[in-house]
């Protein structure tokens, strides 16, 4: 049986939705004291204060979900709700003035991803996909555009300085030769265009769940397929390397061509 999203849920993840994005159009294309985490990515006042919010959002709405944040840590995994917050993924776009990032905001049950948000605040486009529903862009249903032949397919990939292994390279070279188009950058913006017809392939690696946890259900919810690079669905212990496709045979055929390098 299909598990049905509870709609208080839905309405909190828009919740929060609305609480970042005015944070990230109040700091977006404006002079930024930039951190450098201990993984070396970037980290704004942006980034902090958004997640604190939504987390604040969250304690006062349901004190008993868990909340998994890429800035603020982990409280409560073993709750029957987990909230997977990234307040601005795609940092590198966002402090040189790409508006391609966006903020993420999943539920986990049993680590799975069952609800998604990609909310992007300065194109004012809010993707949100969940367990039992269709996919919606700004509140109408969008789906995947259905391409099942890889010779046919639109690829993004964020960076090919994500891929840090030869094998890696190797792979990320094969499927680039399969496809009709590939472009770079996009973030987390690529898998939404996916979701709404525009992208039909995206490949990544170097993602932590935070990065990964919404997009699956909104692109599953819009018709496509989102896993690992070996096929197996993504959960919270997943990562990092992560592939998303418009359709089941468009999915397998990339697979296939990756594990063929």
């Amino acid at each position: 049986m299909t598990q049905i999203i509870p709609l208080e849920i839905i309405q909190l993840a828009n919740k929060l939705a609305d609480t970042a994005a005015p944070i990230a159009r109040q700091y977006f294309r404006q002079p930024l004291d930039i951190v450098a985490k201990a993984d070396e990515s970037p980290v704004t006042i942006a980034d902090q204060t958004a997640e604190l919010e939504m987390r604040k959002v969250i304690e006062s709405t349901f004190p008993s979900h868990g909340i998994y944040g890429e800035e603020h840590g982990q409280v409560r995994l073993d709750a029957d709700y987990v909230w997977v917050l990234d307040p601005i993924d795609g940092t590198a776009a966002f402090i040189t003035g790409m508006p391609v990032f966006g903020t993420l905001i999943a539920v986990s049950m049993a680590e799975t991803p069952v609800l998604g948000v990609i909310e992007q605040p300065i194109t004012r486009e809010r993707w949100v996909g969940a367990k039992g529903h269709v996919t919606t862009l700004n509140g109408e249903t969008v789906k995947t555009s259905g391409c099942i032949k890889l010779e046919d397919a639109r690829m993004y990939i964020t960076t090919s300085d994500m891929l840090t292994t030869d094998d890696e390279s190797a792979k990320f070279q094969n499927l680039r030769q399969s496809v009709r188009v590939n472009r770079f950058g996009g973030d987390c913006y690529s898998y939404g265009l996916l979701a709404a017809g525009q992208v039909d392939l995206v490949f990544e690696s170097q993602l932590q769940p935070y990065d990964f946890m919404a997009l699956v259900p909104v692109v599953e919810g819009a018709g496509g397929v989102m896993s690992d690079w070996d096929g197996n669905p993504l959960t919270l212990s997943s990562g990092p390397q992560v592939i998303a496709a418009a359709t089941k045979e468009l999915h397998v055929q990339a697979l296939e061509k990756i594990h063929s390098a």
